[in-house]
């Protein structure tokens, strides 16, 4: 028996809903578990009633409304649930959501994003060093998955021009780095592990320009997962002919 997971950057869950577009993916899709990132709603302002497709639904809104925000729609009902890393600098803009299951983490996140003028940089820096240290908290209890929307494309394959990016917010070499004492840390990007050479997927394109059709993208949002269960992942997929968001679906399958 396996379990789909999937996770996606709806860039406001109101949109998605109001266009059909998260009720097709998840009949056509049927992940057990879907994670969400930049939902920008609070519970009570979605008018969609998710327990009648079976999910038990956890929400965790910013304290700014219409703004960030991450969900989990679970038809495995977790152990226990834990909103954001318990540092209350970090915990006021819903980017987190954990839940306990008998043999493992799961992880929603939404990374901050660094801004155009880099001017959360600094700030993201610092929340990076906190997110980690909370997952190395939690893989000594257990094994960890984590996924989401990271905000960074890790190397220069994850992204269809890194030449005229490398000073650009999700490329910069700050963001990069902390990417990489993640994986440093024992953690493993699933889709690069099982696709090391594979060029132009993307989970992100700009509205402008036609980026999307012309897939000028960026691979920002991942499953990264505890080395000890990476085995037990049987697919990874990108999503790209879903759409609804600027940004796509991911999907992975995990086994007993």
């Amino acid at each position: 028996m396996s379990i789909k997971l999937a996770s996606w950057n709806v860039n406001g869950i109101r949109s998605v809903l109001n266009k059909g577009a998260l009720q097709s993916y998840l009949d056509e899709s049927n992940p057990d578990i879907i994670c969400l990132q930049e939902t920008k709603a609070q519970e009570d302002q979605v008018d969609f009633d998710f327990g009648e497709l079976g999910y038990y639904e956890y929400w965790n809104s910013a304290v700014r409304k219409g703004y960030s925000g991450t969900a989990i729609f679970t038809k495995i009902k977790p152990l226990s649930v834990t909103y954001g890393i318990g540092i209350e600098d970090h915990d006021q803009e819903g980017r987190v959501i954990t839940l306990e299951f008998a043999d493992y983490y799961l992880v929603t996140v939404y990374t901050p994003n660094a801004k155009r003028d880099l001017t959360r940089l600094e700030y993201r820096q610092v929340w990076e060093d906190d997110f980690l240290a909370y997952l190395n908290t939690l893989n000594s209890v257990k094994p960890i998955m984590f996924c989401g929307d990271l905000n960074v494309a890790h190397q220069e394959i994850d992204l269809a021009n890194p030449k005229t990016n490398t000073k650009n917010a999700g490329f910069t070499i700050e963001e990069r780095t902390k990417f990489s004492q993640v994986i440093e840390a024992g953690y493993v990007d699933v889709f690069r592990y099982r696709n090391p050479e594979v060029t132009g997927a993307y989970t992100w394109w700009s509205y402008m320009n036609k980026a999307r059709q012309r897939n000028v993208g960026w691979r920002i949002d991942y499953f990264v997962v505890s080395p000890n269960i990476i085995d037990r992942i049987h697919d990874v997929k990108i999503r790209p002919e879903v759409m609804g968001s600027d940004h796509c679906p991911i999907e992975i399958e995990i086994g007993e």
